[in-house]
């Protein structure tokens, strides 16, 4: 009868293949996931395996098939709620389809997004999810492509891009938002942001670079336009990027003469750091402000009152880019998609007409 190896010998196909009575090479076929063998062998393989608490190496498999079972995701802050649950649906799916992620936070900016991408090319992994930071600096994105890694790009495309994209769609979502509150008497109406320009100062959309947020900012724009709305410019405000900035931010246009009567919020952080202002200011919710938040996150459904808010398919985002990106791991060579998932609007108490 064959003996298990001791407890501190690293166990290998071979003593793997010993106790099953195959050849290494059968061991090896069962072990790794390729090749035909019969159920019979399969059975005793992996009775083997689990008797010895065999473990691969998964080195030694991704020289042997060239994949390494990996798939690599970089997103923009991880700390958003956002980003949280488009991840869930992303390893839901690689789980299910024997992947395992690497996740990496760029925290929105475009030199670590391409430090991520050369340490995920490294770690040899099979495929790529990236939420680029700038639409506009893709170079590095190409170059991952060209290494003939798949890839997808969840939330924010590229035209420029030839690879599968999965997004919500955005400016229709804007557009109603804005109309909503059109319709309830608002001609002031803010819209905040944590993309950020060189002078901090919002100009035209194509200062921008994340494209789900301008997508969201032409699409209120041009609603504001069509209600022949002056100056609308000037009520787009960039650079929330932290709680204290936001602060600075919602504070000095709620302390204005001209202060907003609305204000759409373009993710649930910044939502909730204009809530908590509010509260500290005394301005009452919806009575004095309205507020709409993209993102139905869980706190917005608790408050007092609770937040009307743009419900983004976040976790099917994330389980459509997974899908998509199993798929050309697989080998599936069509011509590249575009995946577009519509948004819900949830109204909520945040929202009433506008002070007289």
């Amino acid at each position: 009868m064959e003996q298990s190896p001791p407890r501190n010998t690293s166990v290998t196909v071979a003593d793997v293949a010993r106790m099953a009575g195959v050849s290494k090479a059968t061991a090896a076929r069962v072990l790794g996931g390729y090749g035909t063998v019969s159920e019979r062998v399969r059975e005793a393989v992996t009775a083997a395996a689990r008797a010895l608490n065999y473990r691969p190496n998964e080195l030694a498999r991704s020289m042997t098939t060239g994949r390494s079972g990996t798939i690599g995701v970089v997103v923009g802050d991880i700390e958003n709620p956002f980003f949280s649950l488009a991840v869930r649906g992303i390893t839901d799916i690689a789980r299910q389809a024997g992947f395992t992620v690497i996740l990496i936070n760029s925290g929105e900016d475009a030199e670590t997004e391409k430090a991520a991408i050369r340490t995920l090319l490294a770690k040899r992994v099979d495929g790529l999810i990236v939420s680029p930071a700038r639409e506009s600096d893709i170079d590095h994105l190409r170059e991952a492509t060209r290494s003939g890694r798949p890839m997808v790009l969840l939330d924010r495309g590229s035209e420029m891009l030839g690879v599968d994209t999965v997004v919500a769609d955005d400016r229709h979502a804007a557009e109603g938002i804005t109309r909503r509150l059109i319709a309830r008497g608002h001609k002031h109406i803010a819209y905040l942001t944590a993309c950020d320009t060189p002078d901090h100062r919002f100009h035209t959309p194509a200062d921008i670079n994340t494209g789900s947020v301008r997508r969201r900012i032409e699409g209120f724009l041009g609603v504001c336009r069509e209600a022949g709305l002056k100056g609308i410019e000037d009520w787009v405000h960039v650079g929330a990027t932290t709680p204290e900035h936001t602060h600075r931010i919602v504070e000095a246009m709620l302390t204005s003469a001209q202060r907003p009567t609305a204000i759409i919020a373009s993710d649930s952080v910044i939502g909730l750091e204009v809530f908590k202002l509010c509260r500290e200011l005394g301005i009452r919710i919806p009575h004095d402000l309205s507020l709409v938040s993209f993102h139905d996150a869980d706190w917005t459904s608790v408050t007092t009152p609770p937040v009307t808010v743009v419900r983004q398919p976040v976790y099917k985002l994330g389980e459509t880019a997974a899908r998509l990106l199993v798929e050309r791991m697989n080998g599936d060579e069509a011509p590249a998609t575009r995946i577009v998932l519509q948004t819900d609007l949830v109204e909520r108490a945040s929202v009433a007409d506008a002070p007289a």
